[in-house]
C-alpha cells in the first residue's frame, strides 16, 4: 500500500497561528470524472424492467493538510446524473470524507472533527441496491457531522486528565417517516494515573450522553465508572471496573443501575494485538473483542462487540460498508494516530489495483431509537506484487432497547433484524498501467416475518488503467440479483469511467 502516485499539481505552505508558531503544508488535488451507464434494470424492480442510459458527471476536489499543529484530509464530490429515457429528472448526489486534528493549545487543548456523506439505505427489508445511479427509494443521502473540542494535561507527576466534550449531527433526505435526524451529544471526564506500585493504575470517569430523535425521544444516559488496570508483563495488561449507570430506556425518569466490566489487552508483538472486555449494563451483558495480526503481505482483522448503539446507521457509522472504509480498518494499527496518512495510504492502494473504493461490502438500515447491536467481522487482505485478495464477513443483529419509543423503523415491525454477509475482491496488474479486478459479494437479511427476508449477491468485474500522467479510464461490469419475499429483482449493468486529476 505504500505505491505513490504522480504528484499533484498544487502544494501551498500555510503559516497556522498569528505566532508563526506553526506551519502546514497543504495539497490540493481537483478531479473531474464522466461516467456513463448501461442498465436493462434502472428501477430495480421484478414486475416493470425498464433499460437506460445514464450519464454521470462529477467534479472533485481532495485537500490534504499536514502540519505541526494541525492535520486534516478532505475529499469531496458532486455526482449529476442524467438519465437518456427520462425514466428520472436529473439529480445531484454529494459524496464527502473528511477528519482531522487542530492542537489549539500547545499539548493542551485540541480539536477533532469528522464528517461523511453517503448513499444509505432506509429500510433493510426494502429494495437494496449496489450503486448510486438506480432508481431506488428506499436509498437516502445520509450525512453526519461531528466536532469534538477537548483538553489534556497532568495532575502534577501522579496523574493526567481529560475532558472532552463531542456533538454529532446526523440527517437524511429521505421522504420516509422512518428516516431519523439525530443529534448526539457526549460530555466526558476521565482521570487516570498510577500508585506506589508502579505495575498498578487506576482511573476514574463520568460521562452524560444525550441522544436526540426527530421522528422518536430523547434518551439520556450518565454513567461513572472507578477502574484498576495491572500488567502482568510488559505486553499484557489486565483490568476490572465498577460503577453506576442512570438511563431512561425503559422509563420517562432515569432509572439507575449497578455496571460492572473486567478485560485485558495483549500485545506480543508490534504486528499482534488481542484485547476483549465482558460487562454488565441495565440491559444485559455487553462484550467487546478484537484480534489484528499483521505480516508483510497479510493483514488479519476480527472484531466482536455488543452494546447500546444511538448512531442511525446500523451498519456501525454512517458510511461504513464499503472496500474504501475495510481497508481503512485494516491500516488502524498501521497508522494508528495518523489519519491523513491512513486515507492517502488507500487512496494509493484502490489506484494502484485499480479496486473502486465505493464498492459495497456490507449494507445497513436507519433507525429511530436507541438499540442494542451485536457486530460481528472478519476481514482479511492478501498482498502479491501484483494480486490482492480482500475478504471480508460480517453479521449484524440489532434490537431496540428504547421500551417507550413509538418511532417506525424496521426494529418496530421486527423485534431483531439481522444482516449476514461477505465479499471477496480480487485485483491482477495486468501492465504498470492496468489492472483487472473482480469482486464477488453476497447479503442475506431477516426479521421476525417471512416478507422480511431476502438475499442480495452480486459479481462485478473491471478493467482500469492510467492514459498519460494525470487521467484514469475503467470499463466494469455487473449482474446483480435480489432475491426472497423482499424486493426481487435481476440487473445487469456495463459502466465506464473517465477520471481526471489536475
Amino acid at each position: 500500500m505504500n505505491k505513490q502516485l504522480k504528484k499533484p499539481r498544487f502544494l501551498i505552505a500555510l503559516c497556522i497561528g498569528a505566532s508563526g508558531a506553526g506551519h502546514a503544508e497543504v495539497t490540493v488535488v481537483p478531479r473531474v470524472s464522466v461516467a456513463e451507464t448501461i442498465t436493462d434494470n434502472v428501477r430495480l424492480s421484478s414486475t416493470d424492467r425498464q433499460s437506460e442510459q445514464i450519464t454521470q458527471l462529477s467534479p472533485g476536489i481532495r485537500i490534504d493538510i499536514k502540519g505541526s499543529r494541525v492535520r486534516s484530509y478532505f475529499d469531496y464530490a458532486l455526482t449529476q446524473s442524467f438519465y437518456a429515457q427520462n425514466t428520472s429528472p436529473s439529480r445531484a448526489q454529494n459524496t464527502l470524507s473528511t477528519f482531522g486534528t487542530l492542537e489549539a493549545v500547545d499539548n493542551r487543548v485540541f480539536l477533532d472533527f469528522n464528517g461523511s456523506i453517503s448513499q444509505q439505505s432506509v429500510s433493510a427489508f426494502g429494495t437494496q441496491s449496489l450503486n448510486s445511479s438506480s432508481i431506488n427509494a428506499n436509498q437516502a443521502e445520509v450525512s453526519t457531522y461531528r466536532l469534538s473540542p477537548y483538553v489534556r494535561g497532568q495532575l502534577g507527576s501522579t496523574a493526567s486528565y481529560e475532558a472532552r466534550y463531542s456533538r454529532a449531527v446526523t440527517s437524511s433526505d429521505s421522504a420516509s417517516a422512518s428516516a431519523s435526524n439525530t443529534t448526539n451529544s457526549d460530555a466526558t471526564v476521565k482521570v487516570a494515573g498510577g500508585s506506589a506500585f508502579r505495575r498498578l493504575g487506576w482511573s476514574a470517569d463520568a460521562s452524560r450522553q444525550e441522544s436526540s430523535y426527530s421522528v422518536g425521544r430523547t434518551t439520556e444516559v450518565d454513567r461513572f465508572n472507578l477502574g484498576l488496570n495491572y500488567a502482568l508483563t510488559p505486553q499484557l495488561n489486565v483490568s476490572v471496573n465498577g460503577g453506576q449507570e442512570s438511563n431512561n430506556y425503559t422509563s420517562l425518569d432515569k432509572q439507575t443501575y449497578g455496571t460492572s466490566s473486567v478485560g485485558f489487552n495483549w500485545v506480543p508483538s508490534n504486528t499482534t494485538k488481542l484485547s476483549a472486555n465482558v460487562g454488565r449494563r441495565s440491559f444485559g451483558n455487553t462484550h467487546s473483542l478484537s484480534f489484528e495480526h499483521r505480516t508483510a503481505r497479510t493483514v488479519w482483522r476480527f472484531v466482536d462487540s455488543k452494546d447500546a448503539s444511538t448512531t442511525p446507521s446500523q451498519s456501525g457509522r454512517v458510511g461504513l460498508g464499503n472496500l474504501y472504509d475495510l481497508l481503512y480498518s485494516q491500516l488502524e494499527s498501521t497508522y494508528p494516530a495518523d489519519p491523513v496518512a491512513r486515507a492517502q495510504a488507500v487512496n494509493d492502494f484502490l489506484a494502484a489495483y485499480g479496486l473502486n473504493g465505493s464498492s459495497l461490502v456490507a449494507a445497513g438500515f436507519l433507525s429511530s431509537a436507541a438499540s442494542l447491536q451485536r457486530n460481528q467481522s472478519l476481514s482479511l487482505a492478501l498482498l502479491g506484487a501484483r494480486d490482492t485478495i480482500t475478504f471480508f464477513a460480517t453479521s449484524t443483529e440489532s434490537s431496540r432497547i428504547d421500551a417507550l419509543s413509538i418511532a417506525s423503523d424496521d426494529l418496530s415491525t421486527s423485534s431483531r433484524v439481522r444482516q449476514r454477509g461477505f465479499s471477496v475482491s480480487y485485483s491482477h496488474r495486468l501492465t504498470p498501467d492496468y489492472s483487472l479486478g473482480v469482486l464477488l459479494s453476497q447479503q442475506k437479511t431477516s426479521g421476525d416475518l417471512a416478507s422480511q427476508d431476502s438475499t442480495l449477491r452480486s459479481i462485478n468485474a473491471n478493467i482500469t488503467g492510467r492514459v498519460g500522467k494525470k487521467a484514469t479510464v475503467s470499463v466494469a461490469a455487473r449482474h446483480v440479483v435480489s432475491s426472497g419475499n423482499a424486493a426481487p429483482y435481476v440487473e445487469n449493468a456495463i459502466t465506464g469511467n473517465l477520471n481526471v486529476q489536475f
